[in-house]
């Protein structure tokens, strides 16, 4: 069967337009938020409290995989675990927030000196900080990432 250039220059254009309809429409949905932390310390204590690591989702706003994470992947694990997931923005630079070091900082400085400038990531941290299991960082295979998470937080709940 051969196909006309102008018939697969055509079915391609498609193609490929279609394979943006997703994000484009998950860009204007509307974004949904995990709590925003004043204290990481307070944060982790209250994590710890619960047996939990402190889950911390560095975000950037308008980004659909930060999005996708939220969404399908924290969120439900929020009353389901008891999950104790907040999350910074990479871009905020006002916002107060008392570091792990007792200083007041920013959500923008914290990313920065987690040196997580890739967004998703999210890091599994303990009372004082300190990383408990492997961060994640972007979402390479959504397929997987579940399984990826559950094993994070498994590590981290034990290195509690």
């Amino acid at each position: 069967m051969q196909i006309s250039r102008r018939r697969f220059s055509t079915t391609l254009a498609k193609s490929l337009a279609g394979a943006w309809v997703l994000p484009v429409k998950w860009a204007q949905a509307k974004e949904t938020a995990l709590p925003v932390p004043t204290s990481l310390p307070d944060a982790a204590r209250r994590a710890q409290a619960q047996g939990q690591p402190l889950v911390l989702l560095i975000s950037l706003p308008g980004c659909v995989y930060c999005e996708l994470v939220r969404r399908n992947y924290l969120m439900p694990l929020l009353p389901e675990a008891n999950l104790q997931a907040w999350q910074l923005d990479i871009t905020n630079r006002s916002a107060l927030l008392l570091g792990f070091d007792g200083l007041p900082s920013t959500a923008a400085h914290q990313a920065k000196a987690f040196k997580a400038s890739l967004t998703p990531t999210v890091l599994f941290l303990g009372s004082l900080g300190q990383e408990l299991a492997e961060r994640l960082v972007g979402i390479a295979v959504p397929d997987f990432y579940g399984a990826y998470l559950e094993q994070r937080l498994t590590t981290a709940r034990k290195a509690l």
